[in-house]
């Protein structure tokens, strides 16, 4: 293991992708920063010394090139995960929820699906300490990303995921019970509790990651406490269908909404009848416009919060803009001819011109005594490498229009006990997808703040503390000893804050924050260490919450306890391992989990893909109790990413496989299609073999392998602006390779300019293929070529396609498996449906929630389907209940 590759994990990133957004971020949007690493690089330098200070320890190597892009690599995975799902054009709205209603109708299998995952999962299991693991950085039990919390005074909690729905607690926190599963849409971009006790969600996740559907609206629920989302609880018409929701403000009698497409506002009285629209800065833009079809339509009117003058309701300040910067970002408030206009003076300290005004997030005090504000600023993001954050803000005078005055910047918070204090990744780097922001109730200068940390002030923001650091590495009290879980540190909260609410469980309070790994709390009252870190965050990711957002799943034999051993990447949340006596998962793999491939025979050899196709394998479920730390030769999982990684050439969550006939066979994708013939024996990258170039500035989708037929799936360009895709096939030895000629749309035999998003080899015939079809058909799609289908059948190994989707509702496709009789199962972005033997038409597995389906695996004896999901965990299904 090179000096170079020893870092991985240690400097593990928490990227942004997967599920399915219907916009791409557009080209230059993502600041460049330079910088060669693939890696986001959170140079661990505390860490560092303390290994050099034993003979012979494992020191991360700390470069040049390790300049903290991380922000960057955020950006870029969500630009390509929406990418598949919009490319070769833009998405009209209503795809989604027009592809679910098309769902509902299909006929339902008869089986029902079994969670797996639905325990603990335990990010710091002491059991799995090796070189490649986060374990003991002090998060401990996780799930996936929430984006919105809500609590009251009587110990209810509602926690909105990004992609798993709504979930309630009647205890304070944990024992949680899903609450929106009926709704077609299971993503949150807010939820908020109104002054007579309703519960409001406002769907379609809104921190302009493309990692989350669209949102079908906003809902109500007049008695949270018992009742359950329903499509008859929307609030309005279908005017904010296909929007993401930023926030929810209640004043004057209004309900108002920050969305991507403008500000509306509703009564809170009346909730029939339609949103009015209250301020567009483009209305050209919004979808009936004359502009609407323009590549940039989706950034031309984003509004992220919305601040109402509690002295004065009518009184209302906007917070409009794009986070990577436009002409339009800015603040505006109505004037006395009733228009909306930009303010451009009196706010004090809070920026007014557009390149300072980003994403924004107020909050305002219970007494009306004081406004506070988070701004992030596009400049920043676009040339400060450290930080993206302009400030926190407070308005002494309780009006929204100020005047501001600046308490806080990255500098400062960095100073404050943060664990984010090394250049190139300091707070507020990722301002423009973290943030959040509330006030103790009982004390107008009692604040919460989060940005990828935790941040408290007691004193209206004059001094800080930091009592949610990123992580523990780093610090002195940290040990990797599993006997001390995280050292001799307090539990902290997982990093990348989203959501905040303060509410009170048998009359103590409590603050509750939601992360990328779910739902924390702590006292209100709390206490903190010398270093103002809490010393009292409890976990509430007790396993009857499951919201983890998977990528992949791999299944094997357990030949320690029997059963079966199964793992999967997750998004932030690394790998998961539950073995077969398992009662509570460990994470084997820190940072993103792509790609799992799992030994059928042997479910402790295992590879993992982290992003950009680094690869790395252990052959004993990477069982380690941290002694590499000062013995090198007791590491027992090893990098061996291709070179594809090193230069970049493959994209985030890049396609890894094995052959079906021998998994000693591995096939990977960049730039390059790459054969590795060692299996699970692989140490080193160099053992790989590239057996076909795609050509520059092309990149593999994905790759299938069976008996030495290798299929790979290209794009390139593959955003919206020239996309391009292809196929080719060849053997594993390097032999035979060939581009297959795909006809061009409306021929017979046309595969859509889309994008290849996965092949489902038939085990009996490696001719015999199917291809798996991303993105919308041409009735939602506006860009050349989109055509028709998601599912192609091919039975001379490519060389022909056929056009098999038939009655599949017009829904992105993700991956398939045929079955050993001879089934077709496909993973979609809202579900699994399946085509039974002899037949055409396809019906559908189950009732999944609308849950984005990313993987599909069959168990070691082919009676199991397994379903990766990206939000709702991993379930099950017996095969002989699919038709």
């Amino acid at each position: 293991m090179s000096e170079t590759t020893r870092k991985r994990r240690w400097l593990t990133i928490c990227a942004i992708t997967a599920s399915a957004a219907l916009v791409a971020i557009p080209a230059g949007a993502a600041p460049g920063r330079g910088g060669s690493s693939p890696f986001g690089a959170r140079t661990l330098k505390q860490l560092a010394a303390e290994r050099t200070q034993s003979v012979g320890a494992v020191t991360p190597k700390v470069t040049a090139e390790d300049d903290g892009n991380e922000a960057d690599e955020i950006a870029e995975g969500a630009d390509q995960y929406a990418e598949a799902r919009t490319s070769p054009g833009v998405v009209a709205p209503g795809a989604y929820g027009a592809a679910w209603s098309s769902l509902a109708k299909l006929r339902s299998t008869g089986g029902s699906w079994r969670n797996v995952t639905d325990l603990p999962y335990n990010s710091d299991d002491g059991r799995y300490r090796d070189y490649d693991s986060n374990s003991s950085g002090g998060s401990g039990n996780v799930t996936g990303r929430m984006a919105a919390m809500a609590a009251d005074g009587d110990g209810y909690v509602y926690a909105g995921s990004a992609g798993g729905g709504v979930w309630r607690s009647r205890s304070g926190g944990g024992h949680w019970q899903p609450i929106s599963d009926k709704l077609s849409s299971q993503s949150t971009g807010a939820l908020a509790l109104d002054g007579s006790g309703r519960l409001w969600l406002g769907t379609g996740e809104a921190n302009t990651n493309a990692d989350a559907y669209l949102g079908s609206g906003v809902y109500v629920l007049s008695d949270p406490h018992h009742g359950t989302f329903s499509s008859r609880s929307r609030v309005g018409g279908d005017e904010l269908e296909s929007t993401t929701i930023h926030q929810l403000r209640f004043g004057g009698g209004k309900v108002w909404a920050a969305t991507s497409e403008g500000v509306w506002s509703h009564s809170t009285k009346t909730l029939g009848g339609a949103w009015k629209l209250e301020f567009a800065p483009n209305p050209d833009y919004l979808p009936g416009g004359s502009l609407a079809n323009d590549a940039s339509a989706p950034y031309k009117n984003i509004t992220n919060d919305i601040a109402i003058d509690p002295k004065n309701p009518a009184k209302v300040v906007l917070a409009v803009g794009w986070r990577s910067g436009d002409d339009y970002n800015g603040f505006y408030s109505k004037g006395s001819n009733g228009t909306w206009t930009r303010i451009t003076s009196g706010l004090g300290d809070l920026p007014s011109d557009a390149d300072n005004i980003g994403d924004v997030t107020f909050a305002r005090s219970a007494d009306g005594s004081r406004y506070y504000a988070i701004d992030q600023s596009p400049e920043q993001l676009n040339t400060n490498p450290d930080s993206g954050l302009e400030g926190f803000y407070v308005s002494k005078s309780g009006s929204p229009t100020g005047p501001w005055t600046k308490i806080a910047d990255y500098q400062q918070l960095a100073a404050d006990g943060s664990a984010l204090t090394s250049s190139g990744y300091m707070p507020g780097v990722q301002a423009w997808y973290n943030q959040f922001l509330t006030v103790d109730p009982a004390n107008a200068e009692h604040v919460y703040a989060g940005l990828e940390e935790v941040y408290e002030t007691k004193d209206g923001g004059s001094n800080w503390s930091t009592v949610g650091p990123y992580w523990n590495f780093g610090f002195s009290c940290w040990s990797i000893d599993p006997a001390k879980q995280t050292g001799d540190c307090n539990q902290t909260t997982h990093s990348d804050q989203h959501g905040v609410a303060i509410g009170s469980y048998h009359g103590k309070s409590y603050v509750y924050v939601g992360n990328d790994g779910g739902a924390y709390k702590r006292p209100v009252s709390g206490s903190q260490d010398s270093s103002g870190h809490a010393t009292d965050w409890t976990s509430l990711n007790d396993g009857t919450i499951d919201t983890l957002q998977y990528y992949s799943v791999g299944i094997g034999e357990d030949r320690t306890y029997g059963g079966v051993s199964v793992t999967g990447g997750l998004q932030d949340n690394g790998q998961s391992i539950l073995r077969s006596n398992d009662k509570v998962m460990g994470s084997n793999f820190g940072g993103d989990g792509g790609d799992t491939l799992t030994d059928p025979a042997d479910g402790c050899n295992i590879a993992e893909e982290y992003v950009y196709l680094s690869v790395q394998v252990t052959q004993n479920c990477a069982v380690n109790d941290g002694s590499w730390v000062t013995d090198p030769s007791k590491v027992t999982s090893y990098n061996v990413a291709p070179a594809d990684n090193a230069t970049s050439e493959a994209r985030f969550i890049a396609p890894l496989a094995t052959d079906m006939k021998n998994s000693s066979t591995w096939i990977a994708g960049g730039r390059h299609v790459w054969v590795q013939t060692h299996g699970y024996a692989i140490r080193s990258g160099d053992e790989w073999t590239s057996v076909r170039d795609l050509g520059a500035g092309r990149t593999a989708t994905a790759v299938a392998a069976s008996g030495g037929k290798v299929y790979a799936a290209w794009c390139g360009p593959c955003n919206n602006q020239g996309f391009a895709r292809g196929i080719s096939v060849g053997n594993a030895d390097g032999t035979g390779w060939h581009d297959i000629n795909l006809p061009a749309t409306g021929t017979d035999g046309a595969v859509p300019n889309r994008y290849l998003s996965g092949f489902a080899i038939d085990p009996k015939n490696a001719d015999h293929v199917f291809l798996e079809v991303n993105g919308f058909s041409r009735h939602w799609t506006e860009g050349p070529g989109a055509g028709v289908g998601h599912v192609f059948e091919s039975t001379d190994g490519g060389t022909t396609w056929k056009d098999v989707s038939v009655n599949l509702p017009d829904v992105p496709a993700n991956s398939a498996v045929v079955t050993a009789n001879g089934g077709l199962a496909v993973a979609t972005d809202l579900g699994v449906v399946y085509r039974a033997p002899g037949r055409t038409t396809w019906q559908r597995v189950g009732q999944l929630p609308a849950v984005a389906v990313l993987q599909l695996k069959l168990s070691p004896d082919g009676a199991t389907l397994y379903a990766a999901t990206h939000g709702r965990g991993i379930y099950t299904i017996k095969v002989r209940d699919c038709g």
